[in-house]
């Protein structure tokens, strides 16, 4: 049986399954607050997390915090409730991106499985050469349900189309690591012993090949860095939505942790491809490249491989406002 009230303790739980989301640069971009009046969770942005000039806009911060915010459902579902969500509230409060209030039901959403509840708790991003077998079919299209259920669209291009969006993540890459502004706010999110960043045991290394781009916080390049052989071919998804508006954006992070965690329960690795979609002009061609008039919101690089490590979270205390 459910609870009758959200004590301290189930609270606790909530907010830290919620913080258990991948975020950009592991920058935990939120923060929440109980309404004692109608017992509703708030999640809010924590716009000094904010990357300025990697994310101006702030698309990826309300990704990161939709990713939280569907892990946060999937925490009120497995404590015996029904989330009931709102995005965008109130909106003479930018800063509130959504409220979660528990609610009691007899038909729990079937879209909140029992096995993504620990699934959660297990997902890690993996940096790490994947094996060359690609995810069965029926997996996939399991992923692809995932991200429908959340009013996004998930697809998995070919191979000569996949090579494209790995050009143009190779373009991105060489940017950020050439734009002094982007390469110190990279290197800056680079911690040990903090509570949020990335340690350098998260990184992993890089492709040999240069085939397989991936985020290189040191700015070193490939020349300075550590290299390993990655999947000559990778196993691409591209997430998408319709519009691409700030409630979009929700949307997209609580379908990427949707299909994060799926894969997870599936025992798939997954790792997140972003740099294309932070220059205009490259996202535009991304676009392009998927042959449709839907706005591209993530690539996900998935297969069978490590697990990659943890990486920390800040704790509850620190996210969390109980006060009226």
């Amino acid at each position: 049986m459910p609870p009758t009230t959200l004590d301290a303790v189930v609270l606790e739980n909530l907010v830290s399954a919620a913080v258990a989301a991948p975020s950009i640069h592991n920058t935990q971009p939120w923060r929440y607050r109980l309404d004692p009046a109608t017992s509703a969770l708030e999640v809010r942005a924590a716009a000094g997390r904010g990357l300025r000039h990697t994310d101006p806009v702030g698309r990826a911060l309300h990704i990161s915090v939709g990713a939280a915010l569907f892990n946060l459902r999937v925490a009120v579902a497995h404590t015996g409730w029904e989330p009931s969500v709102r995005l965008l509230p109130r909106p003479g409060e930018p800063d509130l991106l959504a409220s979660v209030r528990p609610v009691r039901t007899d038909a729990p959403d079937p879209r909140h499985r029992p096995d993504l509840y620990a699934a959660l708790w297990r997902r890690h991003s993996s940096r790490f050469p994947f094996s060359p077998h690609r995810p069965p079919e029926e997996l996939l299209r399991e992923l692809a349900d995932a991200a429908r259920a959340e009013g996004a669209s998930l697809w998995f291009p070919g191979a000569r189309d996949t090579t494209r969006m790995m050009r143009l993540t190779a373009a991105a890459e060489r940017r950020n690591t050439e734009t002094d502004e982007r390469r110190a706010e990279n290197r800056s999110w680079m911690r040990e012993g903090a509570h949020d960043g990335l340690p350098g045991a998260a990184l992993g290394a890089r492709d040999a090949t240069g085939r397989l781009p991936l985020r290189d916080f040191s700015g070193v390049g490939a020349a300075g860095a550590l290299t390993a052989r990655f999947e000559t071919g990778p196993t691409i998804a591209v997430l998408a939505t319709a519009r691409d508006r700030r409630a979009d954006w929700l949307r997209a992070g609580q379908a990427l942790e949707h299909v994060l965690l799926v894969a997870t329960a599936r025992s798939v690795r997954t790792s997140l491809l972003h740099q294309a979609l932070e220059w205009p002009d490259l996202r535009m061609s991304l676009r392009r490249v998927a042959s449709g008039p839907r706005y591209v919101q993530m690539l996900v690089r998935l297969g069978y491989g490590p697990e990659g490590p943890a990486t920390p979270r800040r704790p509850v205390r620190e996210v969390l406002e109980t006060g009226a």
